[in-house]
């Protein structure tokens, strides 16, 4: 087998379209032409699309890795998980993880930070970012440490109640719904009835 021509596409990752004259071609990253050193003309030996294929897919979960960490912060477990289920094989996207890793782009610890950062940012309540930290597949041995950086829940609450009621008095209702709200939002029950007594009497608000 031969390559018959390698032409530039309009792929954003840059890839290259290899021909070969059997017919069949191959969409290929910069990175794996390096590594596979593909020029037109070159004769390949029998069984050496496999190899060519396997060093392709490599290449692809690598750098589809670093796009998403890029774009996001995201655990190990849970780049793995997106690399598998945008279609990359199990074993290159164990691979591309330890890669990241080596190279110290990858730090759960740093990752779990950020999460709870994010979420106290958006007033959200332990509960809530807990469930973040979850959903991102944060190791829970990194959970307890964290979750101290949470700062203390009344501001939060406050700043939530204060444009939610705008300076008017709550009725009972009104308490109603900026709870469930609250509650969504990941704040505890004895939180939120603490800030809503500084709104209105407890007895208006409230049953025995």
């Amino acid at each position: 087998m031969k390559v018959e021509s390698i032409a530039s596409t309009r792929s954003p990752q840059g890839k290259l379209r290899v021909r070969f004259d059997d017919g069949s071609s191959l969409m290929v990253l910069p990175a794996a032409m390096a590594e596979l050193g593909l020029y037109q003309g070159m004769e390949l030996p029998d069984g050496a699309m496999e190899s060519i294929k396997d060093t392709c897919a490599k290449a692809s979960a690598k750098e589809r890795a670093v796009r998403i960490i890029s774009a996001s912060t995201v655990s190990k477990r849970e780049l793995e998980k997106r690399l598998i289920q945008k279609g990359e094989r199990e074993e290159d996207a164990k691979q591309a993880v330890q890669w990241l890793d080596d190279l110290r782009l990858l730090d759960d610890a740093q990752a779990a930070q950020q999460i709870v950062r994010s979420g106290a940012a958006k007033g959200y309540g332990a509960a809530r970012i807990k469930q973040m930290l979850f959903e991102k597949r944060i190791p829970k041995e990194y959970w307890d440490d964290v979750l101290e950086l949470l700062p203390p829940q009344d501001d939060a609450i406050d700043s939530f109640l204060q444009r939610r009621f705008r300076g008017k008095q709550p009725d009972r209702a009104e308490c109603k719904r900026a709870t469930d709200a609250l509650l969504r939002r990941g704040h505890s029950w004895s939180d939120i009835r603490r800030a809503l007594e500084r709104y209105a009497p407890e007895e208006e608000l409230f049953d025995d």
